[in-house]
């Protein structure tokens, strides 16, 4: 007989799993990452790269839901790997704007190129309609968690 309604020790028990797969696919990552860049910085470029340029230091502290002197310190790493590039902000003379420089784009092509490759175990004991479904749900539930949190 199917549930009909929803039971807070299932929710518990699927984010425990998320969190265990967040830090398996974390370490299976970073281990394909070139030496001294870390996952907060792969993601940046990763966000920056799938939203798109000029976001601001602020914006992109909320969208990783960290304070912003933890942004601006990731956000210096990068700078100074060259990965990307700070400008002025060009209407709030107080603000700045990222960017990625050709640099930023390749590496992280490299790096998801890597994954990519080195999934190749992983992938053909995946059902890919299986995936396709998680994917799904997966994606809204980030979606309803996203909204809950404004």
């Amino acid at each position: 007989m199917p549930k009909t309604e929803n039971d807070p020790l299932q929710f518990f028990a699927l984010f425990n799993e998320i969190g265990i797969i967040q830090q398996l696919s974390r370490t299976f990552f970073e281990e394909r990452l070139p030496n001294g860049l870390a996952l907060p910085h792969f993601s940046v470029l990763n966000h920056l790269a799938r939203l798109g340029d000029s976001r601001t230091p602020m914006q992109i502290a909320t969208a990783f839901q960290v304070p912003k002197n933890s942004m601006t310190n990731t956000l210096s790493g990068l700078e100074k790997r060259g990965l990307i590039e700070v400008l002025p902000h060009p209407t709030d003379k107080r603000s700045k704007t990222i960017w990625l420089t050709d640099e930023g784009r390749q590496l992280r092509a490299e790096a998801m190129e890597r994954v990519a490759r080195d999934m190749g175990p992983v992938l053909p004991q995946m059902d890919p309609e299986e995936v396709a479904s998680a994917l799904s749900f997966l994606t809204h539930l980030r979606e309803v968690l996203d909204k809950a949190r404004d």
